[in-house]
């Protein structure tokens, strides 16, 4: 990572707007350097909370046409004077590590817009849909004046879920006549979507999603009514990324939404509910990597793991020594 002048120069240059500073903000939350971490919790800690942008976590099949609905979207949103970052996670390989990060070039008009930010990172090893660092990367688009703030996912999967602990609002994306192959992941990702958006309502394949929007506005009335929702909430609309149409009624009744939990109050208990399932995360995710970077207790790590893997004692009665040994140090 390319060296910057100084923390608070950079905190200075990110609360400007300025959209290189944020790409090197983001790339130093991302780090997994220890002395670039040191750097990135010191620049999160002087920029504060700052203000609130609208966080949307987005997810959908693979070929829903993800990329298509946010550069719309996006520019529609740009179109009405609101400054947008998109944060695209993208799958990374288990064997190589690599991913494509290609979600710029599939958003051109978008990436070229004043009032946007499209940064893509890989997905590494964390689970959910989302890069570890993601929720960190948030705050940044925040301090740096984005008033919405896009997470597309990696695509759908039980636990895609995990990128409604970092959003206001969490858009589901189907194609028309989904069928079978989305049953694995209604209980899952249906019950966490505040609204449903299918998606390609136009051409051939209008009557086919306006069938598709109808079918899962009877699935959810089925669903137990959530104390966060609003009467008619949550919903399924029809949408076409390709032709622009339903997007502003999709945004009015996100609007309509947000408007109701900031006014009710679930928006803050979201937040702070949020707050602490994050910090939960740190700590654990704390607790291993200070195992694995102490010599004396990465070296227990390694004698527990030989005995495990030779049969000589039980995986719960390893990790029970190891964490002992953690009480110890």
């Amino acid at each position: 990572m390319a060296a910057v002048t100084s923390i608070p120069d950079l905190a200075t240059q990110l609360a400007a707007g300025d959209r290189r500073a944020l790409a090197r903000a983001i790339t130093l939350v991302e780090s997994a350097r220890a002395d670039h971490r040191a750097d990135a919790l010191a620049l999160l800690d002087r920029l504060g909370t700052g203000r609130e942008a609208i966080r949307i976590g987005l997810s959908g099949t693979p070929g829903v046409g993800k990329s298509t609905f946010i550069e719309a979207f996006g520019l529609m949103l740009t179109g009405l004077g609101l400054r947008v970052a998109v944060l695209a996670v993208d799958p990374s390989s288990a064997r190589s590590g690599g991913s494509i990060l290609g979600d710029k070039t599939r958003m051109d008009l978008l990436s070229r817009d004043p009032n946007a930010f499209i940064r893509p990172s890989p997905s590494q090893t964390q689970l959910g849909g989302v890069a570890r660092r993601t929720r960190e990367a948030v705050a940044l688009c925040e301090a740096a004046g984005y008033d919405i703030v896009l997470i597309e996912t990696v695509g759908v999967g039980q636990s895609e879920t995990v990128v409604a602990q970092m959003s206001d609002l969490f858009l589901l994306l189907l194609a028309p006549a989904g069928g079978d192959e989305l049953q694995g992941v209604k209980r899952g990702i249906m019950e966490m979507a505040d609204v449903i958006l299918v998606n390609k309502a136009d051409g051939a394949l209008k009557p086919q999603a306006l069938r598709t929007c109808a079918d899962y506005a009877g699935a959810l009335r089925l669903l137990r009514k959530r104390q966060q929702d609003p009467d008619g909430f949550p919903k399924a609309l029809t949408v076409s990324a390709l032709e622009h149409g339903g997007l502003e009624t999709a945004w009015d009744e996100m609007t309509t939404l947000l408007d109701w939990r900031r006014d009710s109050g679930i928006w803050d208990k979201t937040r702070a509910a949020q707050a602490r399932y994050w910090f939960h995360e740190e700590v654990r995710t704390q607790l291993l990597a200070r195992l694995t970077t102490d010599p004396d207790l990465n070296a227990r790590l390694a004698a527990a793991e030989a005995q495990v893997t030779a049969g000589d004692i039980a995986p719960a009665a390893a990790a029970a020594q190891v964490l002992r040994a953690l009480d110890q140090a």
